[in-house]
């Protein structure tokens, strides 16, 4: 073979190595270089722009505790002679977070409410380093939001997107400070939207997403492609405590209201129909004759609420509010807690195998109720909400008052009490406390926190 025909057939072979080499796909796991011929863009730029408005948010609280548990008992204090009041010693409890700067001419941050709740010191770092201590603005533990101030110079805020727009397949970037190990980035797409029933109570409407998001993103921000702010990053779901794929996110559109009202009132005020509900069973339906697989069957209707004043009754199963399908209990709620004050409400119910519809109109929920309206034995009892971030760190309802020679104050109740649980249930709130007195029980075990220690009362019947 001449020279020239060698060079010639080493030619063919290196262009058919090539064309093979070209033809090989990817290994699996790797980026394209480009999609549809435009190259894939970096996420440099937009970051370079949300990374000053993140901020790392650390709290502290301090509460006493007993240097004995089993001392706390009144009764064992007295066989044992101990003092009346048990000893105890401080507990420092830290907290670690994110949070997301909103309005950087007042200073305003977006975080979680259990990011800050109980906190005696709450401090905010900026991405320069440099440190600031907050003033707390408001917190709002029925959807986990809560707005801080700091005075700083030069802060940079996110816009907020609108998060109605979400579609499932967007992509996302999650942005906060994970285990404290500084300012970190993570991407995926929105893997869901309207996610519920992911705590026991409270108001939900959840972006999910499979952007990592661990322990200190909370508080932290999703944001789209264009670093606008689509959501507060609030929870995961995983058996090992880390990123399992499954995280979720306070929608901005909700976490926008919530703010506004904590900034005018340091509070949110909610609407509610005055009802309370459970799921629909299928034991359920078949006793009352019911063909609805779905709904949230009404099982008390308050007196002179929006609900009874609509002709609403125990046993109606509701099916649908405003046209939208009402598939639990929480479904409601949710419904009753993100809709405006004064707005009313068209309720499609089955009664008896009847449709109907019933508008009724949201109206402000009272904080505050007399003991003797919830049970005749804590007549003499006022008492109010005492949402998480109270001076004593708990979720419960505080005893306002208590009179002089009253049932409740021969009962053993004072003022002061937090009434954390009823019977094993807990008690968060009083829409909470409602329900379960609405059970009439015989016998009450009430517990309560009192002066830092959790104590048990029984009331009998």
């Amino acid at each position: 073979m001449t020279s020239a025909a060698h060079l010639r057939l080493s030619c063919l072979i290196a262009t058919a190595a090539l064309a093979l080499l070209l033809a090989i796909p990817a290994p699996a796991g790797t980026l394209p270089e480009a999609v549809n011929g435009q190259p894939l863009p970096s996420l440099a730029p937009m970051l370079a722009r949300v990374s000053p408005a993140v901020v790392n948010i650390s709290s502290t609280s301090h509460r006493r505790v007993a240097v004995n548990p089993f001392f706390s008992d009144p009764i064992m204090r007295q066989f044992f002679g101990l003092p009346a009041v048990p000893p105890s010693r401080e507990l420092v409890q830290q907290s670690l977070g994110s949070g997301v700067i909103v309005d950087a001419k007042q200073g305003y941050i977006l975080t979680n409410n259990h990011v800050i709740a109980g906190a005696d010191e709450i401090q905010v770092t900026l991405t320069d380093g440099k440190s600031y201590k907050a003033k707390l603005i408001g917190t709002d533990p029925q959807t986990d939001l809560a707005v801080i101030q700091i005075q700083a110079p030069g802060l940079v805020a996110l816009p907020l997107a609108d998060s109605s727009k979400l579609r499932v397949g967007d992509f996302v970037v999650a942005v906060g400070d994970p285990f404290g190990l500084g300012q970190s980035a993570t991407s995926g797409i929105v893997s869901g939207l309207q996610r519920q029933d992911l705590r026991r109570s409270g108001v939900q409407n959840y972006i999910q997403t499979d952007a990592s998001i661990n322990p200190g993103n909370s508080g932290g921000a999703l944001v789209n492609l264009d670093g606008a702010l689509v959501g507060i990053n609030s929870m995961i779901y995983s058996p090992s405590g880390a990123s399992a794929g499954l995280g979720f996110a306070i929608p901005s559109d909700l976490a926008s209201e919530v703010m506004q009202q904590l900034i005018a009132h340091g509070k949110v005020v909610r609407g509610s129909l005055g009802v309370d509900a459970q799921d629909l069973s299928s034991r359920v339906a078949a006793a009352l004759g019911i063909k609805a697989t779905r709904g949230a069957l009404i099982t008390n209707v308050m007196p002179d609420s929006p609900a009874a004043k609509a002709g609403l009754k125990p046993g109606d199963l509701v099916t649908s509010v405003n046209g939208k399908p009402i598939t639990d209990a929480q479904d409601l709620r949710n419904v009753q807690g993100l809709a405006p004050l004064g707005s009313t409400l068209a309720l499609g119910v089955d009664r008896g195998g009847r449709a109907l519809t019933i508008d009724a109109k949201l109206t402000a929920v009272s904080n505050q109720a007399d003991g003797a309206s919830l049970d005749a034995r804590l007549a003499g009892a006022t008492l109010v909400d005492a949402p998480a971030g109270d001076d004593q760190g708990v979720e419960g309802v505080t005893i306002e008052t208590v009179a002089t020679g009253s049932r409740a104050a021969r009962n053993g109740l004072a003022g002061g009490d937090i009434v954390v649980g009823v019977n094993n249930v807990a008690t968060p709130d009083l829409a909470q406390l409602r329900r379960v007195f609405a059970l009439h029980p015989r016998v009450l075990v009430l517990s309560l926190v009192r002066e830092g220690q959790l104590v048990q009362i029984q009331i009998g019947g």
